[in-house]
């Protein structure tokens, strides 16, 4: 493998995953399948704030045999930013999921095509 894809590889992975998750968000109907894209696109953001936080042979920045010095720890901030991420995107998912059941009781579908049909039909 070339040294500049292996030196990049999560970011790559990230991409990809990102690239993944928005097309089954634009060009998928059912509902559950676009949630899913959507946590797909959500996985890769955590994957790529992972990967740019990380610093080799750096530990975490716990205070350990006198070591004061900001050279010897990594970041913490971007491990407190996927956390946040995942906890928001634990509830939005929930939200999600949870409207789309509401939508199937009343119109017996997934398909968003069809939902908007029938609120169209539903006004007239």
């Amino acid at each position: 493998m070339p040294e500049i894809i292996q030196e990049h590889l999560e970011e790559i992975v990230a991409v990809l995953l990102f690239a993944i998750g928005f097309t089954t968000l634009l060009l998928q109907r059912n509902l559950i399948k676009k949630i899913i894209g959507f946590n797909i696109m959500d996985t890769a953001v955590y994957l790529l704030l992972t990967s740019v936080g990380y610093i080799e042979g750096r530990t975490a920045p716990i205070l350990t045999n006198g070591i004061t010095s900001a050279e010897y720890y990594t970041n913490p901030i971007p491990a407190g930013l996927v956390l946040t991420g995942i906890v928001v995107s634990v509830s939005v998912t929930a939200l999600m999921l949870s409207l789309t059941i509401r939508l199937y009781r009343r119109y017996h579908t997934l398909d968003i095509d069809r939902i908007t049909l029938l609120m169209k039909g539903e006004d007239n």
